[in-house]
């Protein structure tokens, strides 16, 4: 018997090595390529260690207005998101109705819907409102894309607030409003942490959606304007698609830094309804 555990332990720390080589090898290939004055396709070690890429990629055309919109249409979609979803969530969580569930339930099919599949008429609406190759109105598809999931999650972890707390504001005189902005979200923090994390990541990965909605190649987000490394016939600077990457990555990472501590602090109730 140890010794059939002991070849299932093997074999599930094989797979789980074989599943990290495969996340492992194209992150070495961008931190090595990124240095490399003649990267390619292959993961090598660089002859010589040059930054000759990044001198390449850092002007106002190539990062500096791409990133800047995508801080811009991600960060605004983001705030939207998770605000809209803390206002949906709290009425779900704290009251009883026959249409709560309905309601979920029809969240909870918008999270299946592919965005691809309603790209061509929310294109003809946005044509129609005047609202097509505007960062706004990517800024609001972007929110409402991500808000069905923020709302599942949010209200998952709205309902983990003791309710008794919010009765106690209530009995000094605040209102419901008053009792989410002051009560339940900072007692929710990581929970908010985790909507917002989660909301920016899917909106800084996506392609498809700016591509449709912007016109202006001044107004693309970097990811679109990654496209551009990828030239005609199969040229492809791989060495500044790297370097594009790594400083593509960056916000992305500064954000689950800044974060981190609040994700893995918990709930902040211990002792909260006490007496």
């Amino acid at each position: 018997m140890p010794r059939y555990r002991r070849s299932r332990r093997l074999a599930a720390d094989a797979g789980l090595i074989t599943v990290a080589a495969g996340f492992a090898l194209p992150l070495a290939w961008v931190l090595l390529s990124c240095v490399d004055a003649h990267a390619d396709l292959k993961v090598k070690l660089p002859d010589g260690v040059t930054f000759a890429n990044f001198d390449a990629i850092l002007t106002p055309d190539v990062v500096y207005t791409p990133l800047l919109n995508s801080l811009i249409l991600c960060g605004g979609a983001t705030a939207l998101t998770v605000v809209c979803a803390a206002l949906a969530a709290y009425p779900l969580s704290r009251f009883r109705s026959r249409l709560n569930r309905p309601f979920l339930l029809t969240v909870l099919f918008a999270t299946s819907l592919p965005i691809t599949a309603i790209m061509v008429p929310v294109y003809a609406l946005f044509v129609r409102v005047n609202l097509i190759d505007t960062l706004q109105g990517t800024i609001f598809f972007f929110a409402a894309s991500q808000l069905p999931f923020a709302i599942w999650l949010m209200k998952n972890f709205m309902d983990s607030v003791p309710k008794e707390l919010e009765e106690a504001a209530w009995t000094d005189g605040a209102s419901s409003l008053q009792s989410l902005v002051r009560i339940v979200l900072p007692l929710m923090g990581p929970g908010v942490a985790v909507v917002t994390v989660f909301s920016f990541v899917m909106m800084w990965g996506n392609f498809f959606v700016p591509f449709m909605l912007l016109l202006t190649p001044d107004q693309m987000p970097a990811s679109v304007s990654i496209n551009e490394f990828f030239g005609n016939r199969g040229m492809v600077a791989y060495g500044q698609l790297a370097a594009f990457s790594v400083i593509y990555s960056t916000p992305v990472i500064l954000l689950y830094v800044l974060v981190a501590r609040r994700l893995g602090g918990g709930f902040a109730l211990g002792g909260a309804v006490k007496g």
